[in-house]
Parts: C-alpha cells; structure tokens; sequence
C-alpha cells in the first residue's frame, strides 16, 4: 500500500535527498500508546475505528521521489517479543508513549531501554514522543525524558516531543527532526 501524504510533510521532506531510497522506521510502544493512530495521521487515515494491532502494521509513504517503509508493530506484551525479528535494516525508531498513563512508566522504561541494549538498533536515532499530551495530568517531556533515563543515552542521536497523533499537534516537529537525522 503507498500512502501519499498531506502538503504539509511533502515540504519537510523537500532538501532531504540525501535519504537513502526506502528507509525503514519502526514505530513501537506499549499498547495503547497510540502508534496506530500516529501511523493513520502521517497517511492521513481515519482514526475513529482503531483497534489495537494485533501484529504489524506496514505502510509505505511515497512523497517527493521519496519512500518511507514504516512498520507499526503491535505493543501487546506476548507480543513485543516479536519485535527484535524487524529490527533488521532499520534506520529510525520511534518510540511512543502514552503520556497519559503514569501507572505504566515503569514498563514502558523496560520497553524502552530493552531496545537501546539490542545490537542490531545499535546508533539508530530514536524519536520518542509523549502522546496524548492534550489530555489533563499527563507527563511533560522533562518527566518522560526522567523516566524513561534519556539523558544517559550515548552513541546515538535521540529527541522527545510531546504530542497527539489524534490531533497531529507536535507530530510534524518530530518527524521534521527524524529526517533531518536520516538525511546525515
């Protein structure tokens, strides 16, 4: 499936040639952190049915003369041991986080630094984001960066944003930021 993007990411992407042709991003998170509804944004879906990924969610988005391979694979616990077999030829990661749900930080950091530790996402830049940042009481980025031990990652590029893939609020900035770090 190629997925064209709206106007708004075909500029970003504009100065950008020197991305290699398809690169390949991964987004991951716990489930219900809202990595589908961040992936249906970026190809401008609908997001009032979205059910939890059950397994991978791959989508194509071709926008000026460049084609993103994303990969939206499914946070589900029995399922996250899975991952490590798309971890191959990835050049991105994005990590999402549900900003709104103190109760699993702790989880979410082993999550998280279980996929800092894996040989194969060795120096891959990672773009986190703090999702559902328009909802009351959630997390600020210094909070999450804190939690989530961000400040001690070395030998890689990483950036946080606070976010709403339901809104698109903040997702431009950080998409802004991951092809700038593809593009080096």
């Amino acid at each position: 499936i190629i997925i064209y993007i709206k106007m708004s990411l075909i500029e970003l992407l504009k100065g950008y040639n020197k991305l290699k042709p398809e690169p390949n991003i991964l987004i991951l998170g716990l489930d219900n952190a809202g990595k589908t509804t961040l992936l249906n944004y970026l190809t401008h879906e609908d997001n009032k049915n979205t059910k939890p990924t059950p397994g991978v969610n791959a989508k194509s988005i071709q926008c000026g003369g460049i084609k993103l391979n994303v990969y939206d694979l499914g946070g589900q616990k029995a399922i996250r041991e899975y991952w490590k077999y798309y971890y191959e030829k990835v050049d991105a990661l994005i990590y999402v986080v549900d900003a709104s749900d103190e109760g699993r930080i702790d989880e979410c950091n082993d999550s998280f630094q279980s996929l800092l530790k894996d040989e194969k996402l060795d120096k891959v830049p990672v773009l986190a984001y703090g999702n559902k940042a328009d909802l009351p009481n959630c997390l600020g980025p210094d909070e999450i960066i804190e939690k989530l031990k961000m400040n001690d990652i070395t030998g890689r590029d990483w950036s946080l944003y606070a976010c709403s893939a339901l809104k698109g609020t903040g997702v431009k900035d950080g998409i802004k930021w991951i092809l700038e770090k593809l593009s080096q």
